[in-house]
């Protein structure tokens, strides 16, 4: 069967978008809720309770309070850019999963049907470039606002998406030497394993690229402003950061953007370390198309459906890896974030992209094919790498606490505190 062409492909083009894209908001009112019960939990307390049952109406509740709440508009501020500013930090977020493959091709009288929007030869270059449109909304709405504490917030928020971006880009160029294409659903046909066909690994690339993993992920919180980079929401510091003057819809629509991203981000990482909709230890779903046309495996629509399952269960197991990180760790300081983005993660992943690139050399030049060994000895070279970084992190040299007897930036010189014991007596 072959790929759907003309005015059919169209028409499945159309209904993907409109599916995929109530998929995703759905996606976002659920993870609002299984935000607030986790939290509870860890918190040691029921979390919403009071509407519907065990309190999952609750978010209907707060997005009707949200529609009817009163929209307020501040005198300094600049309205063309303040009411820009939400649309920007949302709207990557949801174009983001044009190139994100989501099951197995669904065969239908047509044709066969891939499951994803726009499946570009430019691959996750294309996340790269639109993920980069956030920090726009994020300064814009800081600095739009006309109040210092937005500005602040905007400023904070634009610096750190910056700054890991860089790190967030190079943590994917391993996956690059190693798949030697972009193409989202290619990538994650390398992680299956076929009989027929270009060769495959035959693993999910969490193994042959685990150090690439932590870095993605860790660059991912910090793209997604979520704790412990949260710096721009600094609440105690900056009342509520670059969306402290925005109420009712305009309010939620940066709150939709921020868990929207925290979902693409997960999905990302499914798809490029977790296997995308591979399902563990099961090769009937493992279906490729190539880029001629040709079809290898047997698509069904059960095995489609049950992809799609396998595929949200990974990406949902990710989000709630972000969900506990919130509840679980303290706020960074602001120099400790920006020395853990300049000072760390960039020497670090430039330096596993020189080992990565220098070893897949060495294994080609053995003559090593690709598959389960080849894996086995990035997988290897990996842990030996993990344990280096990790070791080198834990050495409370880049992120530490305040210790009696130091002096942190901005603090005043001992002794000069209102009320120090030096002039107490």
């Amino acid at each position: 069967m072959s790929p759907v062409s003309g005015g059919a492909f169209a028409v499945a083009t159309l209904l993907k978008v409109a599916a995929f894209f109530t998929v995703l908001m759905l996606a976002v009112m659920l993870s609002t809720i299984v935000e607030r019960k986790v939290a509870g939990f860890i918190q040691d307390r029921s979390g919403p309770n009071r509407v519907g049952p065990w309190g999952l109406l609750q978010v209907i509740a707060d997005g009707i309070k949200n529609l009817i709440k009163e929209e307020t508009m501040p005198a300094e501020a600049v309205k063309p850019f303040f009411l820009l500013a939400p649309v920007l930090a949302i709207l990557p977020a949801t174009i983001l999963f044009a190139v994100i493959p989501f099951g197995s091709p669904l065969p239908t009288p047509w044709g066969l049907v891939e499951m994803i929007v726009a499946d570009v030869p430019i691959g996750f270059l294309y996340v790269l470039a639109i993920g980069s449109i956030g920090v726009y909304g994020v300064a814009m709405g800081g600095w739009a606002s006309g109040s210092k504490y937005s500005l602040l917030g905007g400023l904070r928020g634009s610096a750190q998406m910056v700054s890991y971006e860089v790190a967030l880009a190079l943590s994917l160029v391993p996956l690059i030497l190693l798949t030697g294409d972009v193409r989202a659903p290619e990538i994650v046909s390398m992680q299956q394993t076929f009989t027929a066909g270009p060769a495959t690994y035959a693993t999910w690339f969490v193994f042959p690229l685990l150090v690439g993993l932590f870095f993605f992920f860790i660059s991912g919180l910090a793209e997604t402003n979520r704790l412990p980079f949260d710096l721009p929401e600094a609440e105690a510091e900056l009342i509520t950061g670059y969306h402290t003057e925005y109420s009712a819809m305009k309010f939620s629509m940066f709150m939709i953007g921020e868990f929207a991203h925290v979902i693409t981000v997960a999905a990302l990482v499914t798809v490029f370390f977790l296997g995308g909709w591979d399902i563990p230890f099961w090769q009937g779903d493992n279906i490729r198309v190539l880029s001629d046309g040709t079809v290898i495996g047997t698509p069904t629509w059960w095995k489609t459906l049950l992809t799609l399952g396998a595929f949200a269960t990974k990406t949902a197991l990710v989000v709630l890896v972000f969900v506990w990180i919130r509840w679980t760790l303290p706020r960074f300081r602001y120099d400790q974030l920006m020395d853990l983005g300049w000072k760390f993660m960039l020497e670090a992943v430039t330096v596993y992209i020189l080992v990565i690139a220098l070893v897949i050399l060495g294994i080609e030049a053995v003559g090593i094919p690709a598959g389960g060994w080849y894996a086995f000895v990035l997988f290897v070279v990996n842990l030996a790498l993990a344990g280096a970084i990790f070791f080198a992190m834990d050495r409370g040299t880049l992120i530490r606490g305040a210790a009696k007897g130091t002096t942190q930036p901005g603090d005043a010189p001992e002794g000069h505190a209102g009320g120090g014991e030096s002039q107490g007596g």
